[in-house]
């Protein structure tokens, strides 16, 4: 969503903004100190997936809740299979059947099995379970047999394939902590205990609105001189991944009143991000407009793309504040931009821990050229090369309107404020962009 600078005249501004050169790290912290964790809310389970968990889980009970079978196949005494191989088999009397869910009649008598299916209970006395493949079953149904008995071809030792009671989680036990990341593992756990919602950290709900006469909605008729609004989607898919909840507000256009309403119904929400409006050749209304509801700065962030940047507070009709994250309006600038500030901010108020994005360490196929001093985040896909080398290629035109070499880039490649360039061959750090950011 690259706006036009040369379109506007440059004006004298009516509020002072910081012009400073922050690094990347300042202007994380500075936006990072006006975030806090979010409320804790009931979750269902089928919704949880990410949310950290605000209590700690104790089992009421055992799971497996009774000793059970962990294969289809007979529960017998051990004792009694003694011997028995394909060549010397040894024949029990099948006195019953137990399926998945009953509850066995009658202890197991000596010299006897019963037919069991997985995850049935075992009999009382019955200490193991020999598998259908290791009897003559499939020979008795083949041949109409239904005399009611089996012969056995293996020799059981105790317990074998019986899972205890208990095995998998004993009552009393703190099967979560307080402060965990849910993942499917762990919703499944909650889940066995028979619990239907977990309290958790709420999911941010983030505001997205796109300021610029030049913009069109997709699937609006194509006008001559106008483009797509791109950087509501992309910021929105940046937001769900990494947990929060989008609501794309609109366009503002280039207006006061267009981009007051715009605000106001943006403001019932946990951050308020725009883009656009944020450089000094932008439109004035956009700062003034920022500067009338609340606080803003405009700083200039030593990094490219994204070096203009606009943080501050919002205020609300009851005189609280949400935070505002004033992102580029370049398509490029706006995802590095959010990465850098708007991911770290989401995982503050979900309650999760400061981690820094995946990275590797990368010979480069293409050189990185720093011309201004800044940290330069370089669009590259990486791989392995045939003796496991991670590598790292750039994914073509590096200007901060080209979408396209974001959307074939797996990570960003790192050249540092103080290189003047990383040439072809050498290694650079890259950020992972398509890796987990929270596995490792």
């Amino acid at each position: 969503m690259a706006k036009n600078s040369d379109r506007h005249q440059e004006r004298p501004h009516r509020h002072h903004y910081d012009a400073e050169m922050l690094s990347v790290e300042d202007a994380r912290t500075r936006i990072l100190s006006y975030f806090s964790v979010l409320p804790v809310e009931d979750v269902e389970l089928i919704a949880a997936l990410g949310q950290v968990t605000a209590e700690k889980l104790v089992a009421s009970f055992d799971i497996p809740p009774l000793a059970n079978s962990a294969m289809d196949g007979y529960a017998v005494r051990a004792i009694d299979t003694r011997g028995a191989s394909l060549e010397t088999p040894v024949e029990l009397p099948v006195v019953g059947v137990v399926a998945a869910g009953q509850i066995p009649e009658r202890a197991l008598e000596a010299g006897t099995a019963v037919r069991i299916m997985t995850g049935a209970p075992v009999p009382d006395y019955a200490d193991a379970v020999i598998p259908f493949e290791d009897t003559d079953e499939l020979e008795r149904r083949a041949s109409g047999d239904t005399g009611g008995g089996i012969s056995i071809h293996l020799q059981a030792e105790t317990r074998d394939n019986i899972r205890g009671a208990g095995e998998d989680v004993e009552e009393g036990q703190t099967v979560l902590e307080s402060g965990h990341i849910l993942r499917a593992g762990e919703i499944g756990m909650i889940a066995s205990l028979g619990h239907a919602t977990i309290k958790a950290v709420r999911r941010p709900v983030v505001a997205i609105v796109s300021t610029g006469d030049e913009l069109l909605q997709p699937g609006d008729s194509y006008q001559p001189g106008k483009i797509y609004n791109s950087n509501a989607y992309s910021i929105a898919a940046m937001v769900t991944r990494y947990g929060g909840i989008p609501r794309i507000m609109g366009i503002a256009h280039d207006t006061v009143e267009s981009l007051e309403a715009a605000l106001e119904n943006a403001v019932d929400t946990d951050m308020v991000v725009t883009s656009a409006g944020v450089s000094k050749g932008d439109y004035d209304v956009v700062k003034d407009v920022l500067a009338s509801k609340g606080e803003i700065a405009l700083w200039s962030v030593r990094m490219r793309p994204a070096k203009p940047l606009a943080f501050g507070v919002l205020e609300r009709g009851d005189g609280t504040k949400v935070p505002h994250l004033g992102l580029p309006g370049n398509p490029v600038s706006a995802m590095v931009a959010f990465e850098q500030f708007g991911r770290p901010a989401i995982r503050l108020m979900m309650g999760k821990p400061m981690t820094e994005k995946p990275t590797i360490e990368a010979i480069m196929d293409d050189p990185i050229h720093n011309h201004d001093g800044r940290r330069v985040y370089a669009r590259v896909h990486a791989y392995r090369d045939e003796n496991g080398v991670y590598r790292a290629r750039s994914t073509g035109n590096q200007s901060s309107g080209v979408l396209s070499s974001m959307a074939l880039a797996n990570g960003l490649a790192i050249c540092p404020d103080d290189i003047g360039m990383i040439d072809a061959g050498e290694t650079a750090r890259v950020e992972m962009l398509d890796w987990p950011d929270d596995i490792f």
